[in-house]
């Protein structure tokens, strides 16, 4: 910030001094890193479940970077939501399954799309609704990408492998999370929800087209399709729910 100052001292005649005085960059520095801190606080703060999921997420990708190779492939089949894992311990890797990524290096990637996505979304429905938005997506893209497993391995066309392959990570409720932002977005200009919805169901259903489509394409479309099924969950649908509640509420008689 620069100020102008002009004054006048006693002499023989007027005399003008222009005097700058600048404000110092350390001290913009500093209030610039003071705004920051506020919203990056203020941000952790309102989406507590998305920063505690991350928080753990990068606890367990550490572990992975640094153990044994075979501690490491020990670790994400024994929390894998695989058949043979869902069998014998379906709460559990259920729940554990989302807790890991298999490959720690993609930390990062999940870190940009947590706070792109699982953030605003957390912001926009709070944590509570939220979180049974990601939770029926996951488990319900679990269940029904297992259930192919399982009908291909009893035709023959699968291999038997499959039942214990690693089935790990955090894919399937980002999924379904990016189906249910259809509804954050306004229905004025009226295409832009559409082409959203649009978008999302080519890009998670464009891989089964593929003769290589795997298991986890046919769970990451199942997902985005359990996300567009919560508009229940919505602060729309619960304003439309109140005002349907006041329409049908009896009018009193007044003599």
């Amino acid at each position: 910030m620069v100020v102008d100052d002009t004054s006048h001292e006693p002499g023989p005649g007027p005399t003008t001094k222009r005097r700058r005085v600048t404000l110092p960059l350390r001290d913009a520095a500093r209030s610039a890193v003071h705004r920051a801190v506020r919203f990056t606080v203020s941000w952790v703060r309102s989406t507590p479940g998305t920063h505690i999921w991350l928080l753990i997420l990068a606890v367990n990708s550490g572990i992975l970077a640094v153990v044994s190779p075979m501690a490491r492939s020990l670790l994400l089949h024994h929390n894998s939501t695989n058949l043979i894992e869902l069998s014998a311990h379906p709460v559990r890797v259920l729940v554990l399954s989302a807790l890991w990524i298999e490959s720690p290096s993609g930390f990062a990637i999940y870190f940009a799309f947590y706070e792109l996505v699982h953030a605003p979304a957390e912001r926009w429905l709070g944590t509570a609704r939220w979180l049974v938005v990601v939770a029926v997506a996951h488990i319900g893209a679990t269940l029904i990408s297992q259930q192919a497993v399982l009908m291909g391995i009893h035709d023959n066309r699968l291999p038997r492998s499959l039942a214990h392959t690693v089935d790990i990570g955090v894919s399937y409720g980002l999924a379904g999370v990016i189906g249910v932002l259809t509804y954050f977005l306004p229905r004025r200009p009226w295409p832009l929800r559409w082409l959203y919805a649009a978008a999302a169901l080519g890009f998670f259903g464009y891989p089964l087209l593929s003769d290589d489509r795997t298991f986890t394409d046919l769970g990451h479309f199942s997902a985005v399709l359990i996300g567009f099924a919560c508009y229940a969950l919505t602060p729309q649908a619960r304003q439309a729910d109140a005002q349907e509640l006041r329409r049908s509420r009896p009018r009193r008689w007044r003599p």
